[in-house]
Parts: structure tokens; sequence; C-alpha cells
């Protein structure tokens, strides 16, 4: 049975790019009227259509104006006209949320692989039963995508909550996994997810796939990005099982020399004290991925241990080199170890912090670029004007540069 890895994870919810209104540079146009849309309803439709009747009940019931719900149920909620990215409102309830669901990875389900087509027909019997599976997410828009790397769905759907107080038919995500029989609290998603992706897990297997553990879900991060996270994750899972292979084999030499420290004349007291230390550096250079960044230090600082061990053998060398010795240099090597975690801690915190900005940008960047797109669709002749304006400032910048021009040259070769 063949195994691929189950990809279960929230999207950033751009319907001009599930719906190819905005063609990204990931995407192949000739394979384009392969996708499947299952539904495609505006937001402003879906909005209506579920909370229009429950707020001219709450209005009805309004003696006072200012309580009452102006405008429509959208723009009460998120201050703005129904549009195709996800809104949050004052308490972060959000205008949709979306699922993106992938079965297996580029390499073993990708486009021209022999699993391509079967795990598009998982994911469309998954995404089949989705709406009965889930009545209290309306699912107002849903595609499954064959013209990228990897079939993989986009399910955007509202919740939808029933209240006592208030409006009786509200978006609420809490209420709906509640009524939907998940609990309340912040397991409640946690177990819807689960239970979602055990239906698909059951959709594989009578299909002849064996899923394996759902993978995290890479939230807003770009293709290109993601890919090289996914390259270095590799490299370091790589190095990390090279490290693990030499702190044993290191470890393992140590201890074989150890084997014959009893049979030396030194003071029991400080042998007891250097093998308690020597088992506490084992253990914790178990522990490869916290001091990859710093394995080859460590190694040779082992290397050394090692060496001093075996001059302590040397009858020679008895009288000079002691287990406080010993001890005293394994001491050191914790200390660096240690302060090399602290260094790292704040390396992350930085990286961290240049992540989130950037990721802030991106957004911006994302927003910029849909709004360019919409312009092109609906207003064609005014970003033309505004093309033509800006072409007409800097060809005017330019021709201010040429009459400055010879007034300087002729100031700096002293013609004047």
């Amino acid at each position: 049975m063949k195994e691929k890895r189950i990809s279960f994870g929230q999207g950033k919810g751009s319907l001009t790019h599930n719906n190819r209104e905005f063609v990204a540079d990931n995407v192949d146009p000739l394979r384009t009227p392969q996708n499947i849309t299952f539904v495609r309803q505006p937001i402003g439709d879906a909005y209506d259509q579920l909370f229009a009747e429950s707020t001219e009940r709450y209005n009805a019931k309004q003696k006072r104006n200012d309580r009452k719900v102006h405008g429509s149920y959208y723009e009460h909620l998120f201050g703005v006209k129904p549009c195709n990215t996800v809104r949050t409102a004052a308490d972060k309830r959000k205008s949709f949320y979306e699922d993106v669901v992938q079965i297996g990875k580029k390499e073993d389900s990708g486009f021209g692989t022999e699993d391509f087509q079967l795990v598009a027909d998982c994911l469309k019997e998954y995404m089949e039963g989705f709406q009965k599976r889930n009545p209290n997410f309306y699912v107002f828009n849903a595609v499954l995508h064959m013209d990228e790397a990897t079939p993989h769905l986009h399910i955007d759907y509202i919740p939808i909550g029933h209240y006592k107080r208030g409006q009786d038919t509200q978006n609420g995500i809490a209420q709906a996994l509640k009524e939907m029989g998940y609990g309340e609290g912040k397991m409640a998603i946690a177990k819807w997810r689960a239970a979602e992706v055990e239906v698909l897990n059951q959709i594989c297997l009578e299909h002849g796939i064996k899923p394996l553990a759902p993978e995290k879900a890479r939230g807003t991060v770009e293709i290109p990005e993601y890919k090289e996270q996914r390259r270095q994750a590799d490299e370091l899972a790589e190095q990390n099982a090279r490290a693990d292979a030499e702190l044993s084999q290191k470890v393992e030499q140590i201890n074989k020399v150890l084997k014959y420290l009893p049979d030396l004349k030194k003071n029991e007291n400080a042998e007891h004290e250097y093998l308690v230390a020597v088992s506490e550096l084992h253990d914790m250079l178990k522990s490869g991925m916290s001091i990859l960044r710093n394995k080859d230090s460590i190694i040779s600082r082992i290397d050394t241990l090692e060496r001093l061990v075996k001059r302590a053998m040397d009858k020679q060398d008895k009288a000079d080199l002691t287990i406080y010795d010993l001890r005293q240099r394994g001491n050191e090597v914790i200390a660096e170890r240690d302060d090399a975690r602290e260094k790292l801690k704040a390396v992350r915190s930085e990286k961290s912090q240049l992540s989130s900005e950037l990721q802030t940008v991106k957004a911006e960047s994302r927003l910029y670029s849909e709004v360019y797109a919409m312009l092109e669709r609906i207003a064609p002749d005014v970003l033309r004007q505004a093309k033509e304006m800006v072409q007409a400032e800097q060809q005017r910048e330019q021709q201010r540069q040429v009459e400055y021009q010879p007034t300087r040259k002729k100031k700096s070769w002293g013609l004047e």
C-alpha cells in the first residue's frame, strides 16, 4: 500500500486566487480548465441568505434606533462592503474561514506522476461529503486546483451559530463547533480537524493509500519560501542524524576507556564525581537538535576528554593529571554549551521578529496586487491614464536632468 502525507491546514483566504481571477506564478494556465469548482457564491449573497432574516427579526424587537443593525449584517460586523479577502471584526470574528487539504507531495503525487489523478479523486470524494458532515459551516466557495504542482482543495465557509441573546443567527465559529458536537474551548477546533482528517484517512485507505500523520500547514508563507524552508528542514534533519551518529560514536569510545579506570590507583570520590559529570554531559548531548549548530566544538571537547582519559591510563602521567583536572575540563564544555545556547536563543528571537515583519510586508504586497488586478478588470482606462501620468512625470524629470547636466560639466571642467 502506498504511503502519503496528509496536509490539512488553514489557508490565507483569497477568493481571487482560488477562483483564478488572479493567476500566480505557480499556476499553469493551460491546466486551469481541469480545476473543479464545487460551489461559487458571492460572499455578500451568502451573508444575505444566512443572516438577513435574523437581522430583520432582531431589528423588529429593538425600540431604540441606535441598537438596530443598519445596513447589511456583513457591513455591521466588518465595517466594509463584502470583499474577497478575509476581514476581522472588532470582536475577532472573521468574515470567513478557509481550509486547504492535500494528499501527498509533489514528489509522489504531483503533476506527471501516476498518482496525480488518484489523489484528486480522493479529494473530490472528501469534498462531496463536507457540507453534510458540517451543517454549521456554510460552504460558499470550494475548488479543487489541478493546475498547480499537486492537487489540493480550497474550502471557504462561514460558521453559523444560534443564540438566545442578541441576533438569533450569527457568524460564530465557537457556537458552530459546539452545535456540531465538538464541545467548547480551545480544543474544539482541534477535535473537529482531527475528525475531518480521520474521514480523509478512511477515503485514502479505500483507494489503496496509507495516510501518514498530517503535516503542519505552511500558513501564509509563499510557495518559493515554503520550498526553501522544506529544503532547509530536510538538510537540517540530515545534519542532525550525522551529528547524533558522531556523538554516539565518541561517547561509546569514552565509555570503553572508562571501563579501565577502576583499575587505576586514584581517589575513589574523585572518580565518582568524574563519572557523574560525564554521565550528565552524555545526557545533554543526546538532544542533537538543540546543539546542532555547535556540534563541532562539542565533538572537539569530547575528543579532548578522550585524550585526557587515555593519558590518565599512562603511568607516567598519573601524578600530573588528576580526575579533578578532567572534571574541570568537563565543566568548561558545559559552560561553553550554555553560552552557545543563549546566543542561539537571541538569534532565533531576532529571526522570529524579522519573519513577522516580512509577513506584514508580503500581506501588504498581496493587497496591492489584488487592487491592481481589480483596477485592470473594472477600470482599465483609469489605470492607463495613471500610467501615462507617471510616464509623463518621468520624462519631465529626465528632461530637467538633461538641461541641468551641461552646466554642471562646464563648472567641473573649469570652462566658465
